[in-house]
């Protein structure tokens, strides 16, 4: 019997093995969008990118978050359900402002009089609104789910204590601050 509950012990639970998958196939799309910027990078007309610093701000902005969201999955397995609850918020409300600063530093765009799509845009700030774009999806849905799991932790009605879904949750904010490092790192190299 000792032997059938540490192989369970050992098994990864469905859930984180399909995140796990669902991240590997998000490194494969950014690693193909990253690949077509540097390939198209070396055609004729290419601009040179110029970063809103606002980009930078955000980039502080997310790393707070997943500094919070690592206290929330610390505070859930201690049982401090008032701390968890709020981290788990503090994470989310860190996301949208995240995705706001995003907004904010493509809006500081059109204010320079750059065009990203259409008629008189460049490819290098196209890709950019699409990278960052389809990252700001992916950031969606980590608040999503953040909101989700808060509200979930409000219910009086809720009282488990599985960190599967914390954990899950977690990992994946974790994943799209990592992501947002290596694209921000990767836009500002390849000037």
């Amino acid at each position: 019997m000792a032997e059938v509950m540490s192989l369970q012990r050992k098994r990864t639970h469905p859930h984180k093995f399909l995140l796990w998958v669902a991240i590997g196939s998000i490194i494969m799309m950014f690693a193909g969008l990253t690949s077509a910027y540097i390939v198209k990078r070396s055609q004729a007309g290419w601009i040179m990118l110029e970063i809103p610093t606002i980009f930078w701000y955000s980039t502080v902005t997310i790393l707070l978050s997943s500094v919070a969201v690592h206290f929330a999955v610390k505070a859930f397995k201690d049982r401090n359900i008032p701390k968890y609850k709020q981290m788990v918020w503090i994470t989310a409300v860190l996301g949208i402002a995240f995705l706001i600063m995003q907004i904010i530093g493509f809006m500081q765009f059109s204010r320079m009089d750059i065009r990203l799509v259409g008629a008189g845009s460049n490819a290098s700030y196209s890709f950019l609104l699409a990278i960052a774009g389809l990252h700001a999806v992916h950031v969606l849905g980590g608040v999503i789910a953040l909101t989700v799991i808060g509200i979930r932790a409000m219910s009086a009605r809720s009282k488990s204590y599985n960190a599967v879904p914390v954990e899950v949750v977690a990992t994946y904010w974790h994943f799209v601050d990592i992501l947002w490092i290596y694209l921000i790192l990767f836009f500002n190299w390849m000037k």
